[in-house]
């Protein structure tokens, strides 16, 4: 989805870690701008400003306008790296954007409602992937999709196809790849198993019980006709 940020990028002339260290001191992050025909160019930018973009609703999907030698360009974020201890913005990709082409993107998916196979039947809502691939031109982008799982029951699931799509948006990627299922618990099947179980240990121990109370009855039978 596009929106109106700009942000302001310099062109980049040294690299290698020392040269990214320094950058990172004063308060920039190395980055790389390529796609759309045109050539690789290495650059720096606020880590503050992609942060802030990233963790927007529309998140990397966001195409804004990279300022860069007097002219703006539309551009995504395709990848970026963080500190693993310290969790800070360290190197960006963007990409550019021909807003006039379609291109292939993971949106979102929110799901709405409580399956009835969790309300009534036991059962555990278990989400298998959050995004769904989809084409579209950049300015159709959504910034999430809603799937209603209120109907579901156990055994059953949603699938990409499955999703209702806004117009102008078709799916990407496999319309059978399963999003979400409801699935029976562990434990409510090895409950029914211990109830069907002891019933029929129940019904194992009677029968015994029976036989042996009509043998003593015939064996005191016996008795009574050898005294008279």
């Amino acid at each position: 989805m596009r929106k109106d940020i700009t942000v302001a990028a310099e062109a980049r002339e040294t690299r290698g870690k020392n040269a990214a260290r320094r950058l990172r001191m004063a308060g920039k992050i190395p980055a790389v701008v390529y796609g759309a025909g045109g050539d690789s160019v290495p650059v720096t930018v606020s880590p503050k400003e992609i942060t802030k973009i990233l963790h927007s609703s529309t998140g990397h999907n966001t195409i804004f306008d990279l300022q860069l030698n007097g002219g703006a360009t539309p551009v995504m974020v395709i990848d970026w790296l963080h500190d693993p201890i310290k969790s800070n913005l360290l190197h960006v990709d963007l990409k550019r954007i021909d807003l006039t082409k379609k291109l292939r993107v993971r949106i979102p998916v929110h799901f709405q409602g409580d399956p009835v196979g969790v309300k009534i039947q036991g059962g555990i809502f278990e989400v298998i992937s959050r995004e769904l691939e989809v084409e579209c031109l950049p300015d159709a982008i959504p910034e999430f999709l809603t799937s209603d799982v209120s109907q579901m029951n156990i055994g059953e699931s949603i699938r990409g196809k499955d999703v209702a799509l806004p117009e102008g948006v078709a799916l990407g990627g496999h319309g059978d790849l399963v999003l979400a299922h409801v699935i029976t618990t562990r434990g409510s099947d090895t409950a029914t198993a211990d109830a069907e179980g002891a019933a029929a240990a129940g019904d194992a121990k009677s029968e015994p019980e029976v036989i042996k109370k009509g043998k003593k009855e015939e064996e005191a039978a016996a008795e009574e006709k050898k005294k008279k």
